[in-house]
């Protein structure tokens, strides 16, 4: 327990990054694998093994391999903090890359703009459960040309391609009301979000002594729900 909250010390903070006012929320926080945090372990392990050499030295030599520990203990600390706070960041507006120890760089993009996605699996990272997404066009300029060391690859490229799915699915769907509200002429069955384009919402015409009837069907849904926990189409309700 110790352990991780040292680690959460470190962390990079992602969620003040967030623009929580727009209803903005974090759908995948994407940590390096552990296999980058090997070498870093060997360093501490080979300065571990110097220090247990020093008690049978003599002086000055013992002084050179203190110099060395410290080095390879120094080395390897910064190794930990600059991959522990590299973090790929999906949320459902956008995508961040966030990093550095002292100075921090936060690169983002729209996920609109995320276009093309490889997944490159080397023979090491399929028996390890790792790979590299390689992001093509508008997103390389922003500091996402290439993901390294990404755990859980196949699900996580499952989840980039649902968020750009349902974000495009929003967008198309915000246009097609925005433009219906503009058009006089007669409904063609294009609703807000999550009702079917086929359905159509019909009223009657009641004489003036009489209340106006109430618009058929059921209220409309979204389809896009901003809620982590709540990443799935929402199911019709009576």
């Amino acid at each position: 327990m110790a352990g991780i909250g040292l680690f959460r010390i470190f962390d990079p903070k992602v969620r003040r990054h967030l623009i929580s006012d727009e209803g903005e929320v974090v759908i995948d926080e994407v940590r390096h694998h552990w296999v980058v945090f090997i070498m870093p372990m060997l360093e501490v392990v080979l300065a571990t093994a110097l220090l247990v050499a020093m008690l049978w030295t003599p002086l000055k030599a013992a002084g050179v391999l203190l110099v060395i520990v410290l080095v390879l203990l120094g080395h390897a600390f910064w190794r930990f903090l600059t991959e522990h706070r590299d973090r790929f960041v999906v949320t459902n507006m956008r995508v961040m890359r966030i990093r550095g120890v002292f100075s921090q760089t936060v690169a983002t993009t729209p996920i609109a703009r995320i276009l093309d996605i490889t997944l490159k699996k080397p023979i090491n990272g399929r028996f390890l459960g790792y790979g590299h997404f390689v992001f093509e066009s508008a997103a390389q300029d922003q500091g996402f040309r290439e993901i390294r060391y990404v755990g859980r690859p196949d699900e996580r490229d499952l989840t980039i391609q649902r968020v750009i799915q349902r974000t495009g699915l929003r967008a198309s769907a915000s246009v097609d009301v925005i433009q219906s509200d503009d058009d006089d002429s007669d409904d063609d069955g294009t609703g807000p979000i999550g009702m079917d384009s086929a359905q159509e919402v019909t009223t009657t015409t009641a004489p003036a002594h009489h209340a106006p009837s109430r618009a058929s069907g059921s209220a409309s849904k979204s389809i896009f729900n901003s809620e982590r926990a709540n990443w799935t189409d929402d199911p019709d309700r009576d």
